[in-house]
């Protein structure tokens, strides 16, 4: 096995580059070798993804097969043999965000999305990169994102692959020459809509829906023809303005679940990822996301259900028309939206054969739904949860605990925060075990109603205490907190955790389960390790060090009669964003022995804030203002642990008003990500931000001062952990 790392390639001269990788010569060009490499690409037809389980060689799509259990049966590598499993090759990425794309494995060529919804193909048998493609996405979409500039993967049909967008299109790309094919505008520009999920190709169609709840969007499920583009169905998930009408009568029966003028701020719902096919009944299930604003008494003074939020429909895959709905969480007012991937089962309940839809929620439940139907067969908690105590099985509501449902006198300290118990990180099944894999999140978050809200319709609008994490825990220093995360195996018969494996700060990276009876495991955010877990005990086997956050489901296919298992990798080291970051796609086999480069050394930003001078006045605003703009990416107390976010108590620029200005309202870092807010707030409010901030960093520097030496004054909360958890 050729051992290769485009970016040393890079450096040799011209011709040798010319030669081997086809991105040397810009985007879109690929060389003869890439050509012939993909070309048995365009091959891929419906009838070869339908039968996709019947070429466990291959990855065709996001989640392996149309049933999405993220299973291969390829066993070469399995648990006697993993002390041979090493690196065979890498090849980087030019982007150092977050990465959070499947890759797929078609005939030899390897395909993968990255942040600033990129693409790239390589050679899968020496790592050279045949084309890369970049939309050219503009950096200011970044003022409409919660979460992170991420893509979540990609899809393949008929010679092309398909992306979507940050800010919000649907594009195919040809699969040989890595140059587009078309370009379809699926969102409203002029509204705060974005794109982060992965497409899935069904019946000639390609599905993708959008984000942006928070930022006051209708949320829907569009259809677009695979060969050109155009508009086959749309399913919204949230009644619009009953002024106008209503498209259905789904929207209008949905409509008497609601109150006020929801409209407004467009309700909420948006379909940012979880999407299955069910062939058996010819349905498409997906999830919905949280209703706008989080706080349901703001949004809906009557306290409906507000359907179909936090929902999970099921509708024709043909045309779109609705077939059932179950919704998980109704009258949502905790940001659980139902948006944690799913996957279709056979399974025996009770002695019957049932074919069924199982999710891992976000609230903490476990459910298996009839996938023809949407009868509800099974719903248990798989990690903590405290806001209800179970669920009526007659019904299907939860049986909530009434303090859970917080008010600005009533503060609540939620489990699973919104966080999630489980957020859109790809959990696996296995036939061997009869088991699900879950990447598994115990969470917590302190609820309670804002005082001062107000309805934004292009900022965040959740109408919640940003701060009241840190007021509950200064008052409440023994209370739950944290957010880890750990791998279990459940079984979704009996409701039962039958093993969970070793706990770590933050979320766990997606899952792949195998034939040689294994799990394989990103660490998430904040641990530089790739595992291998036993499926049967969840001992660990065997780990690699990353040097880098791992979030993606990684994937596995066989070449040349040899299995491979790859990975996209990418976070920042020690879930520090100021520390490099070391995106790369890495591909393991037996026997391989590539070395990554070693890593930059780096040493962390300590706490040095200038002196708190500022009046409490400015103080108090700068709070209110971090709160509402800043706080969704940025963390309670501007302290984010992860990813792509800085840890504001640490930045250089709370020392100069000029340079804090220079980004925030001048955009010097929107290259990052971190766009212009000139439009959103003044160079007063920035002032009072700044000096809000850096009263907090000076609290926190004398926590630290005050603590033990061999302790830390734990951290505030962050708001999401954004990237690592959620994107809505």
């Amino acid at each position: 096995m050729r051992h290769f790392h485009h970016s040393v390639l890079f450096s040799t001269t011209l011709a040798a580059c010319a030669l081997l990788v086809s991105g040397c010569s810009g985007n879109g060009e690929s060389t003869a070798q890439g050509a012939a490499a993909a070309a048995a690409f365009a091959q891929v037809t419906q009838e070869r993804l339908n039968n996709a389980a019947s070429e466990p060689q291959q990855w065709l799509m996001v989640g392996g097969t149309y049933d999405e259990r993220h299973y291969s049966p390829l066993d070469e590598i399995s648990r006697n043999n993993l002390g041979q499993l090493g690196l065979g090759w890498f090849a980087d990425y030019d982007i150092n965000l977050s990465q959070q794309g499947t890759p797929l494995y078609v005939d030899g060529v390897l395909y993968v999305s990255t942040a600033w919804s990129t693409v790239y193909a390589f050679d899968a048998r020496s790592g050279a990169q045949l084309w890369h493609f970049d939309p050219k996405t503009p950096k200011e979409i970044a003022v409409k994102v919660c979460c992170g500039i991420v893509n979540r993967g990609i899809a393949a049909f008929e010679g092309k692959i398909y992306v979507g967008t940050l800010d919000g299109y649907l594009i195919a790309i040809d699969a040989k020459t890595g140059k587009e094919a078309w370009r379809k505008l699926t969102v409203n520009p002029d509204e705060q809509y974005t794109v982060t999920s992965a497409p899935r190709v069904v019946k000639g169609q390609v599905l993708i829906g959008n984000s942006g709840s928070e930022f006051g969007v209708r949320g829907y499920l569009g259809a677009y023809d695979a060969r050109t583009g155009a508009d086959r169905w749309r399913v919204y998930t949230v009644p619009g303005n009953p002024e106008l009408g209503f498209e259905n009568s789904q929207m209008a029966e949905a409509a008497k679940t609601w109150s006020g003028e929801w409209w407004k701020l467009g309700g909420g719902g948006t379909v940012w990822d979880a999407i299955v096919y069910d062939a058996k009944d010819n349905l498409v299930i997906f999830g919905t996301g949280n209703g706008t604003p989080w706080d349901q008494r703001t949004r809906d003074p009557a306290g409906g259900d507000n359907l179909f939020v936090a929902s999970i429909l099921a509708v024709d895959a043909d045309t779109g028309a609705y077939a059932w709905h179950y919704q998980t969480t109704p009258g949502d007012t905790w940001d659980y939206d139902a948006m944690s991937p799913m996957m279709l089962l056979d399974l025996d309940f009770n002695g019957e054969a049932r074919h069924v839809v199982a999710q891992a929620n976000k609230n903490g439940m476990f459910y298996v739904l009839d996938a023809a139907n949407g009868e509800l067969l099974k719903a248990d908690a798989f990690t903590e949860v405290n806001w209800n105590t179970g669920v009526d099985m007659n019904t299907g509501r939860p049986i909530e605990v009434p303090a859970a449902r917080y008010d600005r006198d009533n503060i609540f300290n939620l489990a699973p925060g919104v966080q999630g118990g489980h957020g859109w990180h790809a959990n696996a099944w296995n036939p061997d075990t009869n088991l699900v894999y879950i990447a598994t999140q115990r969470a917590y978050f302190v609820m309670r109603s804002s005082e001062t809200f107000t309805p934004s319709p292009k900022g965040t609008n959740m109408a919640i205490d940003m701060g009241a994490s840190l007021l509950y825990y200064r008052d409440h220093p023994d209370a739950e907190r944290g957010f880890v995360g750990y791998v279990s195996a459940w079984d979704p018969v009996t409701g039962k955790e039958v093993w969970r494996g070793e706990e770590h700060d933050g979320p766990t990276g997606g899952l792949l389960s195998t034939a040689g009876g294994l799990v394989f495991s990103g660490g998430g955010n904040n641990n530089n390790e790739f595992r291998a877990y036993d499926i049967k005990s969840g001992d660990k086997l065997w780990s690699f060090d990353t040097q880098t956050g791992m979030v993606a489901a990684p994937i596995t296919y066989e070449l040349d009669g040899k299995q491979y298992v790859a990975a996209s990798v990418g976070i920042n080291q020690a879930g520090n964003y100021y520390a490099p970051n070391h995106s790369r796609l890495l591909v393991f086999t037996l026997g391989g022995d590539a070395v990554l480069p070693e890593p930059v050394s780096f040493a962390p930003p300590q706490l040095n804030p200038p002196p708190a001078t500022a009046a409490p006045e400015q103080v108090a605003a700068g709070q209110e203002l971090y709160n509402n703009t800043c706080a969704i990416c940025h963390g309670n107390g501007g302290a984010a642990r992860g990813a792509n976010f800085p840890n504001l108590m640490v930045s250089p620029m709370l020392h100069s008003q000029e340079g804090f200005d220079s980004i925030v309202l001048g955009g010097a870092r929107q290259e990052r990500g971190m766009v212009s807010f000139a439009s959103r707030i003044s160079a007063s409010d920035t002032a009072a931000i700044r000096a809000y901030l850096i009263s907090r960093a000076n609290e926190l520097l004398a926590q630290q001062r005050a603590a033990p030496p061999i302790e830390t004054a734990p951290a505030p909360e962050p708001l999401h952990e954004e990237t690592q958890t959620t994107q809505n």
